[in-house]
């Protein structure tokens, strides 16, 4: 195994992609800390460093730290934040939150925008929370790290991969207020910012051209839908990475039918049905059931 000291390696990548130093670590950490990275005087914490790395569009997992006790705790803690989320899991999102909370540091910007974007994709615990109310979180825990972020020039922005994830939140709370064409137009350009910027962190592709599928989908733009769920598709199986395989199927399903394709939406229906039932998607799988009947007429079991 080739070893590599992490300061110089990230120092040539941002000066092979013109990047000032202040730049590259804007709302990530100061830019004398990453200047003390580089020459090898100071290592920051373990999610700085990822967060350098992902800006850089560079794999975070092929290096090695020594993390300590505390960091340790917070790259387990991320990881459960990140399967309740998609799990829908609210109470156990919360409680990982809060104990999340209690151990960062104050500086850590990384962190902290971990946390206030959890807060505001999990919801309140006491009540519902606006659409608007959250659309203002994630825009708060944006500007953490960038800001400077406009949603018009997304592609002039520099973003770490919890950067690109709450950027697709808001695109969701736009398409949930019903600003569908400002929610595609978000996730049009950061789907090109991440096939430019060749960012190889597993998922990103396909959740963001999961995402712009459906809304080009709602909008009627049936051809395009297909091209972006296909796109979702070959990097889920490129990646093994299969969370949003059969979204994407399902997608190419209902727009092949709406284009007159029926024999091949319904091709397309009963692949994505077997593939919701290998991962036990029971909500998903309601929905395409009742769709399939009204559309087509096929009958598939829950």
């Amino acid at each position: 195994m080739q070893e590599i000291f992490i300061g110089e390696y990230i120092r040539h990548h941002r000066q092979d992609k013109g990047l000032s130093q202040e730049k590259l670590c804007e709302g990530i950490c100061e830019p004398m800390t990453l200047s003390r990275l580089e020459n090898g005087s100071q290592t920051p914490s373990f999610s700085c460093v990822n967060a350098l790395l992902q800006r850089l569009g560079l794999p975070d997992d092929r290096f090695t730290a020594l993390l300590s006790q505390n960091e340790l705790e917070i790259v387990r803690l991320r990881k459960e934040l990140v399967a309740a989320i998609s799990h829908h899991n609210t109470g156990k999102g919360w409680e990982t939150v809060r104990e999340l909370d209690r151990i960062a540091k104050k500086d850590d910007q990384v962190v902290r925008q971990v946390i206030l974007r959890a807060k505001a994709v999990l919801g309140r615990e006491d009540k519902i929370r606006s659409p608007e109310e959250t659309l203002a979180m994630l825009e708060e825990a944006l500007r953490i790290t960038s800001p400077h972020f406009d949603p018009e020039e997304i592609s002039r922005g520099r973003y770490c991969a919890e950067e690109i994830k709450i950027i697709n939140s808001i695109s969701d709370i736009y398409s949930e207020i019903g600003e569908r064409k400002k929610a595609a137009d978000i996730l049009s350009q950061l789907l090109r910012y991440i096939q430019k910027q060749n960012q190889d962190i597993p998922q990103l592709l396909s959740m963001v051209a999961y995402n712009y599928a459906i809304d080009l989908t709602l909008l009627k733009r049936y051809e395009e839908a297909i091209e972006t769920a296909e796109l979702c598709w070959q990097s889920c199986v490129e990646r093994n990475h299969y969370q949003f395989l059969p979204g994407s199927v399902h997608i190419i399903a209902e727009c092949r039918y709406f284009l007159g394709e029926l024999e091949e939406s319904a091709r397309l229906y009963t692949r994505a049905y077997y593939l919701y039932r290998a991962i036990d998607e029971k909500s998903d799988l309601e929905i395409l059931t009742k769709e399939a009947k009204e559309h087509l007429g096929l009958l598939f079991k829950n």
